[in-house]
């Protein structure tokens, strides 16, 4: 007698044969049928009862990134359903596998115009590598296991739509699963395009190399490879913590969420390597004039954000190795000498403000607590605007089990709080810090309760300047009327301890040891609320230091505003 099931059990089962152990959404009427099932499966696979969709989205997205495996989200139709896109579009933007799983009213109520019925599956065509509406009760299971092949093939997004009669019905009981099949394998790179790539590498002066998350996991590769070479070190934003911060030759970040040195290299550099990257703007912050050596596992990728000279298809690990075995060692070249005092130069000017006693407070004395308390192996969660500016210069990670994370491509606000909660669930043994500003702290501080509920000890840091201070900053340069960026104030400390976490405002430099003490030893979750001046972080994009280009009177305007005493251009060191 074949043994039957129900087919929402059913789906679950294949979800936990892939390694699936928790899934965020909210329940409503069109999703029932599932979270019986999940009542059902709940020693296996646990429910996270987030407070807004979006955060669900975004956790499975950080949960994807920080991991590797697919995060799992739902929503129910109509409202659930659209208030997902944040998230998936995050994941989407910056190549996570990420399931959505979008509640549909009865198959027998489907375009009868029902409550809160729509037609899902064109909504998310564009987000999606893989978007289907369950037929029927018997192929859901299937559907699912095709759905997660498809988000790790393409490193993506995958829809599927039930209605929520189908969850209820009994089906054969049969393993369908492929999760014991399922390989991940990157194509070998052809020697000969290697070989090309070396000999531009030789004749180049003053050759930069740019470094992706598509190379996490090698960082003694990428060390080698700038030794080798004699070559400085650029670092994607999503990067960061790839290498140690402390690496001699690593210059830093690009284009606008950057630093002085990094975006100095590359515009006086010759020759780019790029590896692992799919950098928006490099037609924009790279020399056109440069040659340009891509390495990338994607072929759609090879030449799409830059005029490529020579290009590698393949595993970036592999590649580097290769290129060291083949190309001759280089001295150490006077543009590198002049790039690493640049650095030093830099990060000395940063250093310099760490024990500032400004009112309201500068960041940096915060990021001097965050690296004094932060164990070795702490993730970091960043939002977007100036946090992120100020994360990727301050923060001193060492390259090691340290994980980095924010909204790349997408730059959704409210990314830190539900990113949080995936790394708490994800490593639960790990310190975890999320590094929001007032504004995107604000857009999902009620999910504050989730971590209070799930005893999820998450330090939050909120850096409030009443301000959306990479918007402010925005206007600024296009020589607008500033308008729309103030932000009313509030206390987050009271409206955290108001949800159960500890909360803890700080205005003072004098506070902030003892407050980040307290938050390294809570076993709930912290909120502590800095009061920050709404001073703009340096801006390494565009900054006013050369007299030939601005002229004086101009120079020393931009250094008193930035109080800036001794910091040389590359030129100068060169």
């Amino acid at each position: 007698m074949t043994k039957i099931i129900k087919s929402g059990v059913a789906m679950l089962n294949v979800l936990e044969s892939w390694g699936v152990d928790h899934i965020y959404g909210i329940p409503g009427g069109s999703f029932n049928s599932v979270m019986e099932a999940l009542y059902d499966k709940q020693d296996s696979i646990k429910y996270i009862q987030v407070r807004h969709e979006e955060v669900g989205a975004i956790a499975a997205s950080v949960e994807a990134k920080l991991t590797g495996k697919i995060g799992v989200c739902f929503g129910t139709a109509g409202p659930g359903a659209t208030h997902l896109f944040n998230g998936l579009y995050d994941a989407q933007m910056d190549h996570a596998p990420v399931l959505a799983l979008v509640g549909q009213v009865s198959s027998k109520a489907m375009n009868y115009n029902s409550f809160q019925e729509m037609n899902e599956n064109p909504m998310f065509a564009d987000v999606s590598v893989y978007n289907r509406t369950v037929m029927t009760p018997e192929s859901l299971p299937f559907v699912i296991d095709e759905a997660i092949r498809r988000a790790y093939e393409h490193n993506g997004v995958s829809v599927v739509t039930i209605p929520v009669d189908f969850g209820y019905v009994d089906i054969p009981d049969v393993d369908i699963s492929s999760a014991k099949n399922y390989r991940k394998a990157y194509p070998m790179p052809d020697i000969n395009d290697i070989k090309e790539a070396v000999k531009l590498i030789e004749s180049s002066e003053r050759p930069v190399l740019y470094v992706g998350q598509g190379a996490r996991g090698a960082k003694n590769e990428i060390i080698a490879l700038s030794e080798h070479f004699s070559m400085p070190v650029v670092l994607s934003v999503l990067a960061k913590g790839i290498i140690p911060d402390d690496t001699e030759n690593f210059m830093g970040m690009a284009a606008r969420v950057s630093t002085k040195p990094a975006n100095e290299a590359l515009l006086a550099s010759d020759l780019i390597l790029f590896i692992g990257s799919d950098f928006p703007f490099a037609r924009f912050f790279f020399p056109q004039t440069a040659k340009f050596i891509q390495v990338d596992v994607d072929s759609s990728k090879l030449g799409s954000r830059h005029k490529t000279d020579v290009a590698i298809l393949g595993d970036a690990k592999e590649v580097m190795i290769q290129m060291v075995k083949i190309g001759k060692k280089r001295p150490v070249s006077k543009f590198l000498e002049a790039n690493r005092k640049n650095r030093q130069n830099w990060n000395k000017w940063l250093k310099s403000f760490e024990d500032s006693n400004d009112m309201p407070l500068r960041v940096e004395p915060v990021f001097k607590e965050i690296n004094r308390i932060a164990a070795k192996d702490s993730i970091f969660i960043t939002d977007v605007g100036n946090v992120t500016v100020n994360a990727i210069r301050l923060l001193d990670m060492n390259g090691n089990e340290q994980k980095f994370t924010t909204s790349g491509l997408f730059a959704t606000m409210g990314y830190g709080v539900p990113g949080g909660i995936a790394a708490k669930l994800s490593y639960p043994e790990r310190q975890v810090f999320t590094l929001s500003g007032d504004g995107g702290f604000a857009m999902v501080m009620q999910d504050i309760i989730t971590q209070v509920r799930y005893n999820l000890p998450v330090i939050n840091i909120v850096f409030s300047n009443n301000s959306l201070g990479f918007i402010d900053a925005e206007q600024e340069d296009t020589n607008k009327i500033k308008y729309g960026v103030d932000l009313a104030g509030a206390d987050f400390a009271k409206i955290a301890e108001g949800m159960g976490a500890k909360g803890f405002t700080v205005t003072k430099r004098e506070q902030l040891r003892d407050v980040f003490d307290e938050a390294g030893k809570s076993d709930i979750p912290v909120v502590i609320d800095v009061k920050i001046n709404n001073e703009r972080p340096f801006p390494a994009e565009k900054f006013i230091l050369d007299v030939d280009l601005y002229g004086k009177e101009k120079v020393e305007a931009f250094k008193s505003r930035y109080r800036i005493k001794e910091l040389p251009l590359l030129k100068e060191l060169l």
